[in-house]
């Protein structure tokens, strides 16, 4: 008979343990980015909770309870619902002319080659890279040298003429073109051209290649340029606070009353304005996603 040694029992094989170095390079990152997004939305958090304040006297400074009294009248203080009406009017009308001529010009820019493109791509940064009050006196200097005087002649003391709603809308077409330009041109430079090809050979002509084909395909980076422009628009100060003249934005009315008060209407309208915007970029997420040509009949 031959003894059998016994084996010492198999051990079970454990996983090393990670080292600090791959979670610090794992989760950094993300960490970093969620710190930086909560850092910047701080104020617009506070300003929330403050459109629920029941505040005293004139300033919403200090939290004195929870009420919903102020969203049952939105827009109720002197000069409010006029100044909102006319941010709205001043912010869709630029931004759909801004998003016309700037589609244009981003397709022309990344598609062909013309005489003077280089100089134009490099001016097509200047209304981005001006200072805004560079920007809002240059414009000023130009709408009251180029206007045509009064009837009389004289233009009188205390007035703005010809300063108003129309020379605002010109300067928001004006800085809002470079941002669509830049936007689209990013899109469109990732373009397969292939697939106009293709659509043209199929029998297509040119305004239906570009209505099912090139358009589909570029239509988040037209969205996205769109609700850019509209957020531009609707919150920009200081250039439109050179050229209103005596025409109140939502912005100016704001600059305005906190002099003497801060009432809750003013988070309550930033609210509704964050809330849509927010809501905006949201469905030119969704809608990006599921981008594609159709069917070309």
């Amino acid at each position: 008979m031959t003894a059998t040694v016994a084996r010492p029992p198999r051990m079970a094989r454990t996983r090393p343990p990670r080292s600090v170095g791959r979670l610090i390079s794992r989760w950094a990152l993300p960490v970093l980015t969620a710190l930086a997004i909560g850092y910047l939305l701080i104020p617009v958090m506070v300003m929330i909770v403050f459109s629920f304040n029941d505040y005293q006297g004139k300033f919403n400074f200090i939290w004195n309870g929870f009420t919903i009294d102020g969203w049952l009248h939105p827009f109720e203080w002197p000069g409010l619902p006029g100044s909102i009406t006319n941010s709205l009017l001043i912010a869709f009308v630029s931004t759909a002319v801004s998003t016309v001529l700037g589609t244009l010009m981003g397709l022309a820019l990344t598609r062909y080659d013309f005489r003077g493109r280089g100089p134009m791509n490099a001016l097509i940064f200047l209304p981005m890279a001006t200072p805004e009050i560079v920007m809002g006196s240059s414009l000023l200097t130009l709408f009251i040298g180029s206007a045509l005087p009064p009837l009389n002649g004289v233009i009188p003391r205390g007035t703005f003429y010809p300063l108003g709603l129309q020379t605002i809308l010109i300067a928001h077409i004006m800085f809002n073109i470079s941002y669509v330009v830049v936007t689209v041109k990013a899109r469109v430079a990732g373009f397969d051209r292939h697939l106009e090809e293709a659509a043209m050979d199929l029998g297509a002509d040119e305004w239906t290649t570009f209505r099912k084909v090139t358009l589909p395909l570029i239509l988040p980076g037209v969205i996205a340029a769109a609700l850019l422009a509209f957020s531009l628009s609707i919150d920009d100060f200081v250039i439109t606070n050179f050229v209103s003249g005596t025409t109140n934005t939502f912005p100016i009315w704001v600059w305005g009353i906190i002099k003497n008060a801060l009432p809750v209407q003013i988070n309550i309208v930033g609210t509704i304005i964050f809330v849509l915007a927010v809501g905006g970029v949201a469905l030119s997420t969704l809608r990006g996603g599921g981008a594609a040509p159709t069917r070309i009949r």
